[in-house]
């Protein structure tokens, strides 16, 4: 591996990158690091080795070997390179202030807009067919299927099990702040099950992890990631890419959750009498219990529908 010197890399590989690409080959404690270093660089950027060694439950020395296992010299080194990283990513803001800073507030909408036009054409031309139609098979087949997506990712995996919900039963959403509590819901997970990753740049180490106790568990793992090049796909046997680049300090999520429609779509249209059967329950559900007639206001009465027994007349 080509090794990085002051700062100044040579190849466009981010030193966040090296961790997520050698991922797959490190030792346990290795992983740790790495994973700490990746969920809280913030913090990790002012540690010296015996700090961040103490804080992760490792030796100082195991931290140096770590550093030098991904290609540098040593921990300074290292250490170097990541107040680099995080120093470009602060500066964030000044880079999209340089590009948008003199644009009116209808260019600015356009211009979005076209970039994610953009990267929905390119998911469109990348995507495999193949892929896609094994992953609706697999969340059909599996008896328990878990979906995972952390910060930014979070939205899309609570709005795919949404849905998988009203399609079919045995879904859970793993939600949590820590890897260990994310084990915890996920500790009966086997063979028979699935779960759906969904993680992009920069990818979550939570995540990566639960792909990874799935994959020792002969569970089935669909990745919903960006590229081949994702550590996600060091795990799953089936991978959804769709593009997703920062547009601004937001990520751009329109692609995966177009993804996600599809998906949502293809499975509606696999188990149609299942869906009505779901959905023709729900309505039930909602007229017998007036469940919209407390959250719901009607503005074209002369006064809101809030105190109705919860009875049907």
């Amino acid at each position: 591996m080509e090794k990085q010197t002051g700062g100044k890399n040579d190849s466009s590989i981010s030193i966040i990158s090296r961790m997520e690409e050698g991922y797959g080959k490190m030792s346990k404690s290795h992983k740790a690091i790495a994973a700490f270093i990746t969920d809280h660089y913030e913090q990790a950027v002012f540690m010296t080795a015996a700090k961040l060694g103490e804080t992760v439950g490792v030796s100082e020395s195991t931290v140096v070997r770590f550093a030098s296992g991904i290609g540098y010299d040593g921990y300074p080194e290292f250490q170097k390179e990541l107040e680099d990283w995080v120093k470009d990513k602060l500066n964030t803001v000044q880079k999209i202030g340089a590009k948008y800073g003199k644009s009116t507030q209808s260019e600015i909408l356009t211009s979005v807009l076209r970039a994610d036009i953009e990267k929905i054409q390119d998911t469109i031309e990348h995507l495999e067919g193949a892929s896609f139609e094994m992953a609706v098979d697999t969340i059909l087949e599996a008896e328990t299927i878990y979906v995972l997506g952390m910060r930014s990712c979070e939205p899309l995996a609570s709005f795919l099990h949404f849905y998988l919900n009203m399609i079919r039963g045995n879904v859970v959403l793993l939600s949590s702040t820590s890897v260990s509590e994310i084990f915890e819901q996920m500790i009966r997970i086997g063979e028979r099950d699935a779960i759906v990753g969904i993680s992009f740049p920069r990818y979550s180490m939570r995540t990566l992890k639960a792909m990874e106790f799935a994959n020792d568990r002969n569970a089935k793992v669909i990745a919903i990631t960006d590229s081949v090049h994702s550590p996600m796909n060091l795990y799953s046997s089936c991978n959804l890419f769709a593009r997703s680049d920062m547009v601004s300090i937001v990520d751009s999520l329109v692609a995966p959750l177009s993804v996600i429609n599809a998906l949502v779509v293809a499975l509606c249209l696999k188990r149609p009498k299942d869906v009505k059967s779901n959905l023709e329950q729900l309505e039930q559900a909602w007229n017998n219990y007036q469940v919209y007639l407390n959250d719901e206001i009607n503005f074209i009465d002369e006064e809101p529908m809030l105190n109705n027994p919860l009875t049907k007349e």
